[in-house]
Order: structure tokens, then C-alpha cells, then sequence
């Protein structure tokens, strides 16, 4: 009788993509998102099929993984380690590249593919598929007439969910072609203003036709693709903490960009451009900001537009986008109003120009809606909300779970009377 095949034996010291997941604790997909961040690194095996992994550096990865589990336990609070964004000293990183000189030299396309994958491409332009485009349209059509241009975007993240069988395919490559279709969706959603562009153009400027009436010149495109590349992320914003939140229950990734665009509306977030654009109008109108702001003040707000608790000195997205308007001679005009504002704040606060104020500034001088600002952040984000749903994909499942401090009645209590009884 002849002897039965026999499978390779193992390379010593070296582990099976099954056998590492096994000691990890995680599914065989997130042992190769591992691998993509750089934490593992992987052998094709000698006569094998698939990856072998160094045993010592599972090991270690498994001890570190149990260790910062424990601190983070121990500390009872959350820590989320990223590779996505760095805030520093009045700068901010993507991947280690000072963001400010990524988007003002490359397009926004470039930008969230080097926020998603560590590597350029030169011309990438992203594609909705036409079920994606057919689907977020015909949702969004359905809509009240008054309904925010971020209830529609919402809408259209579920619309096209439900166009994508492969929605649950949290690998990489799946999340990443699923990004690459959503955006442009998300883009060309909204209802038309002027003459639409042919799918495949740069999302500046095919979300410009939903934005402004005016035609669009190289410069005043350029302004806006630079805005979507300084907006693409910013650390841990409430928006990206609560897509985090999601990606770790394990939605699917526009399930995550929705919980995204659900706090983006408030008006401490994305929102917070709007308010500076109608203060820059009513500026204009009033010709000065002295009794602009003094209205905001005797109201008990705080000025739009001015601070940011991550910077100390003004905005590095404020500071390159105004660098752009300069040259600009359409928003001439709303410029003089926002120094007019910094200026006439300045007397009394150290309080320096942020994203909302300049981003109000674009808006107002193309004659597009107050939500205008909100709608191209919102936009924007949504590149980098799926780099951070990717890393939580290679997370523990179900880790964003805090435990909660109770500080009610203790019990036992008795039951309560039905209401009117005595």
C-alpha cells in the first residue's frame, strides 16, 4: 500500500496565518492588517501554501496587546493608538508628512490614498459604480425640500449601502473600493446647482456643481480641493471617535461613515462654519465687525470662527487656506470682513483665526449656502473616517466599551406607583 502524502512540515519557528490568529486572538484576516501596519511581518512558506509568521514576533505582539489592554483596563479610560494623525506644536501629520504641505501640493484623491494606504498615486481619481450613484439619488430625491445638505449625505451613505452585497467584507481591499465608490457618491448626491461634470473628474470639481451657481476657475478649484485635503482627518474628533465606536462593533464601513455624519451635524462640529459664514455676511452687510461681534457677545456666544483647543497660535488649515484666498480677487471682500473680526476680538482675547473662519470665507465669497462649509467637511471627512474604521477593523472586537460609573438611587428600591396613584 503506498505511504499517504504528507503535508510540509512547518519551518521551525515559524507559525501558520491560522496558528497566529489562534494565539492572537483574531480573525485570519486581521493577521495581514497587521502585517499592512507594519506590526507582523510575513514569509511565503517553502513548500506550503500561504504566510508563515515569526513565532517570537507574534509572541510579542500577543504580550503587548494583553499589556496595553491591561493599562488602558487599569487607567479606565480609553486610548485609541493610531497611525493616522499627529497634532503637534501647531502643526498637524499625516502619517508623518506635514499635512499642510500634502493637500496644498497634491489633489484630495492623493491625500486620503496616502491616508489609507502609505502610498501616492499620482492621478488617482475615484469612481461611484452606477448602482452606488443610481441608488443615493433616487433616496435623496425622496427627501423634503428643506432637508440639510448632511440629512441628505446621511441618507445617501444608507442608499448606497444597500446597492453593495459586499458591504459586510471588511478586509482592506473591500473597505478601500467600497471608500473609492462612496465618495464620489456622496459628492454628486446633492441637488444640482449648474452644469454637472462627467463621472471620473476630480471630486472638487464635481461637488462644486452642488455648491455654487458661479463658474469655477482653476484658482477657486484648487482652493476647494485644498480645503477637502486639509479637512480629510483630524485626529480623534467626536465624528471620528464615533465612527471608531462603530468599525468596532464591526459595522460595515458606510455604516461607520453614517454614525460619522450623525455627529457631525452638531454645531460645535461640523456645523461650526456655518455660523461664521452668516456672521462674515452680516459683517458685510453692517460694514464692520464691531457691532457683529457685540451682538455675539450680549447674545452669551462665543465669536465664530475663533480658537481651537489642539492649537495655541492660529489654525494651520486656517493659515494655508488664507494664503489661497489672497490670491483670489473674488474673496477680497470677505477676507477684510474676517480680519476685521480677528482684529476687533484681538483687543480682548488671545483668540487666533480657525478652519471655520476661513472655510466661511470661501463659502461667502462664491455665493454658496451657509451649509456649504459644513457639506465640504463633511465630504472630506469621510476619506479619513475610513482610515480610522480600517485600524479599528485590526482591533479586538467590541473594545471601545467603557464601563460606566453609576451614581443612582441604590438599590433596593420598591416599585414604582403607576403615575396619578397614591
Amino acid at each position: 500500500m503506498r505511504d499517504q502524502e504528507r503535508a510540509p512540515a512547518p519551518e521551525a519557528g515559524r507559525l501558520s496565518t491560522k496558528e497566529t490568529a489562534e494565539l492572537l486572538g483574531v480573525k485570519p484576516e486581521t493577521v495581514y492588517a497587521y502585517v499592512s501596519r507594519g506590526q507582523l511581518t510575513s514569509r511565503r512558506g517553502q513548500g506550503r501554501r500561504g504566510s508563515t509568521f515569526d513565532a517570537a514576533e507574534v509572541q510579542a505582539l500577543a504580550h503587548r496587546n494583553r499589556r496595553e489592554s491591561t493599562a488602558s483596563s487599569a487607567a479606565n479610560e480609553l486610548t485609541v493608538h493610531t497611525r493616522i494623525t499627529l497634532i503637534d506644536e501647531d502643526r498637524y501629520f499625516f502619517r508623518g508628512v506635514d499635512a499642510v504641505q500634502l493637500a496644498t501640493r497634491h489633489t484630495y484623491e492623493e491625500v486620503a490614498e496616502w491616508l489609507w494606504t502609505g502610498t501616492l498615486r499620482p492621478g488617482v481619481r475615484f469612481i461611484a459604480s452606477k448602482e452606488s450613484r443610481a441608488a443615493a439619488r433616487h433616496a435623496v430625491a425622496a427627501l423634503p425640500e428643506f432637508s440639510s445638505p448632511v440629512d441628505r449625505l446621511r441618507v445617501a451613505a444608507v442608499a448606497a449601502a444597500t446597492s453593495d452585497p459586499l458591504r459586510y467584507d471588511l478586509s482592506e481591499e473591500s473597505v478601500l473600493g467600497a471608500a473609492r465608490s462612496l465618495i464620489p457618491t456622496l459628492a454628486t448626491a446633492l441637488p444640482l446647482v449648474r452644469s454637472t461634470y462627467a463621472d471620473g473628474e476630480p471630486i472638487a470639481r464635481r461637488l462644486w456643481g452642488r455648491l455654487s451657481h458661479k463658474q469655477p476657475d482653476e484658482a477657486s478649484l484648487r482652493v476647494l480641493d485644498t480645503a477637502l485635503g486639509l479637512l480629510v482627518d483630524h485626529d480623534l474628533a467626536a465624528s471620528t471617535l464615533a465612527v471608531r465606536v462603530a468599525a468596532s462593533a464591526r459595522a460595515h464601513p458606510y455604516a461607520a461613515v453614517s454614525a460619522g455624519l450623525g455627529v457631525l451635524e452638531g454645531p460645535l462640529h461640523g456645523a461650526a462654519s456655518g455660523l461664521a459664514h452668516r456672521m462674515l455676511l452680516d459683517v458685510l452687510d453692517r460694514g464692520g465687525a464691531g457691532p457683529v461681534v457685540a451682538d455675539e457677545l450680549r447674545a452669551g456666544r462665543r465669536v465664530p470662527g475663533l480658537g481651537h483647543r489642539l492649537y495655541k497660535g492660529e489654525d494651520p488649515r486656517a493659515e494655508a487656506l488664507f494664503a489661497l484666498l489672497e490670491e483670489l480677487p473674488e474673496a477680497q471682500p470677505a477676507l477684510a470682513a474676517a480680519r476685521d473680526v480677528v482684529a476687533t476680538t484681538a483687543r480682548h482675547t488671545d483668540l487666533h483665526a480657525n478652519i471655520d473662519l476661513a472655510l466661511s470665507v470661501f463659502t461667502a465669497s462664491f455665493g454658496m449656502p451657509a451649509e456649504a462649509g459644513e457639506t465640504i467637511f463633511a465630504v472630506a471627512r469621510t476619506a479619513g473616517w475610513i482610515a480610522h474604521a480600517l485600524e479599528e477593523y485590526g482591533e479586538r472586537p467590541l473594545r471601545m466599551r467603557p464601563t460606566g460609573h453609576y451614581v443612582g438611587a441604590r438599590p433596593p428600591q420598591p416599585l414604582p406607583a403607576p403615575a396619578g396613584e397614591e
